[in-house]
């Protein structure tokens, strides 16, 4: 059985807050949400720790289309076969980089470690461009210990 949320929203972002997650606050807690529904009906065993990870990622998911993606404009959780598919859609048509964590000057850079985060904890991340413009990440975090 599959336990699905997803909202999209072609519109602009204040009439998309009515209906996406807004903030990463609200996805994380939309996530919680459908994970615990899903273990409930114990089809697969959940795991605390990979449950953080799997918030982690949405957070960083998020906050990324916030800070570089122009905001949320479509959101979707997908629980299966013992992992969590989170995607996130943004504005930009720019695929995230990982940037080294210092300068060329040898200063410490804020910020830039998100990306990797997400690399790091998913089994699995694609990013595909939308045919409006826009693009949507979809990473796959396993619910038990895979790794």
């Amino acid at each position: 059985m599959r336990q699905t949320y997803r909202t999209d929203s072609p519109t602009g972002p204040r009439e998309a807050c009515r209906s996406l997650p807004c903030r990463p606050a609200d996805a994380r807690s939309t996530v919680r949400r459908v994970v615990a529904e899903r273990c409930r009906t114990r089809a697969i065993p959940c795991d605390d720790d990979a449950l953080d990870d799997v918030l982690l990622v949405t957070s960083e998911l998020t906050t990324n289309a916030l800070l570089h993606g122009g905001g949320i404009t479509g959101f979707a959780v997908d629980v299966d076969g013992g992992g969590v598919s989170v995607s996130v859609s943004d504005r930009s048509d720019e695929v995230p980089v990982v940037e080294a964590p210092v300068d060329g000057q040898g200063r410490n850079r804020l910020g830039g470690r998100g990306w990797p985060i997400v690399c790091l904890l998913a089994r699995d991340v694609s990013v595909a461009g939308l045919p409006r413009g826009g693009k949507r990440i979809t990473a796959v975090v396993p619910l038990g210990r895979q790794r």
